[in-house]
């Protein structure tokens, strides 16, 4: 009788057509909307803006990998570089986003650099702890304060972002600035505002999340989580709560870098854990602190809390028993 062997491959064992790659090029699509929309509102100089941080981002990604392809060879270890690298691509560009419209050109281009460098291959490709984009833009904000709070509106008149009319005068002169409420919630939403060249538009964002809630890349535990959280604590606060929600970049971070892949937690109970997080860490910085925002900074703190609610949070076998917090026996 004739012996069969049966091979057993390493996992994963059920496979998609839903590659890494394929993955990054798809949010970076979802993004478009809202990057060509901050082009349309804030001009050509937002456009170089954005240029300059995707370019910078894809090469230093690629001098990195020829970096480690040199050091790999000296091992005795052949290393492939990746040429296009959705990945670094979508680095960049949320990076320019995430720029005052009025900033020089050369500012994002050194985000970039500290993002690649630093955010994503210090810790070994595909190990990052913190959003590497993030990153770039906490660091550019203590480097450059100045440069970094160059706030235009629509008009090209520099003016603050309503999260700081907010902060240093009040409701009222906001409500003044604009006119209305009804008129001050609609500009927030379209994103007739000043702010980064990507967060402004609440619409447009919404509209590349979509695209990501219907083909599954995303799911909705940790953006509404986060999102409701900012909603109900702002209720409880006594504040506007359509304003905490339209305002800043809460959907931005929610919807596109919150739900990062590697820097968010694996289970349901810890993605709802890490929303909320995200959500309260955010109001706590919007109303105590003397920072007007703080999506940025929530994210990246929840970030580095992402190894512990992996481990408290994850399954054990049916049947097996616990032994001591979250181990399985």
């Amino acid at each position: 009788m004739q012996e069969m062997n049966l091979i057993i491959s390493q996992g994963p064992h059920i496979r998609s057509g839903w590659t890494g790659q394929r993955i990054m090029m798809s949010v970076f699509l979802a993004l478009l909307p809202a990057a060509f929309f901050g082009i349309d509102v804030f001009g050509w100089h937002a456009a170089f803006i954005l240029i300059s941080a995707i370019l910078s981002s894809w090469a230093c990604d690629i001098a990195i990998q020829h970096l480690i392809r040199i050091h790999k060879k000296k091992q005795g270890i052949f290393y492939r570089v990746a040429y296009l690298n959705w990945s670094s691509l979508l680095t960049g560009l949320l990076i320019g986003m995430i720029m005052p419209p009025g900033v020089p050109v050369l500012l994002p281009a050194i985000g970039s650099l500290f993002a690649i460098s630093l955010g994503k291959y210090a810790f070994g490709k595909g190990n990052n702890i913190f959003n590497p984009a993030l990153i770039a833009r906490v660091f550019l904000a203590f480097a450059f304060p100045a440069l970094m709070a160059a706030w235009i509106i629509p008009d090209a008149i520099t003016q603050a972002t309503p999260l700081t009319v907010l902060k240093e005068s009040g409701m009222d002169a906001l409500v003044t600035q604009f006119g209305s409420e009804s008129v001050m919630y609609s500009s927030m939403a379209l994103g007739n505002i000043g702010g980064c060249i990507g967060e402004t538009s609440a619409m447009a964002l919404l509209a590349g999340a979509i695209f990501l809630l219907a083909f599954g890349i995303i799911s909705l535990s940790i953006p509404a989580s986060f999102i409701g959280t900012v909603g109900i604590i702002s209720l409880f606060a006594g504040r506007d709560v359509l304003f905490d929600l339209l305002a800043g970049g809460l959907f931005l971070g929610a919807f596109f870098m919150a739900t990062d892949y590697v820097t968010s937690p694996l289970t349901f109970t810890g993605k709802i854990i890490f929303g909320i997080g995200c959500g309260a860490l955010t109001m706590l910085f919007r109303m105590l602190s003397g920072y007007p925002e703080g999506v940025a900074f929530s994210i990246l703190l929840m970030n580095a809390a992402v190894p512990l609610i992996d481990r408290y949070t994850r399954p054990f076998p049916l049947g097996g028993k616990m032994t001591g917090r979250c181990k399985t026996g």
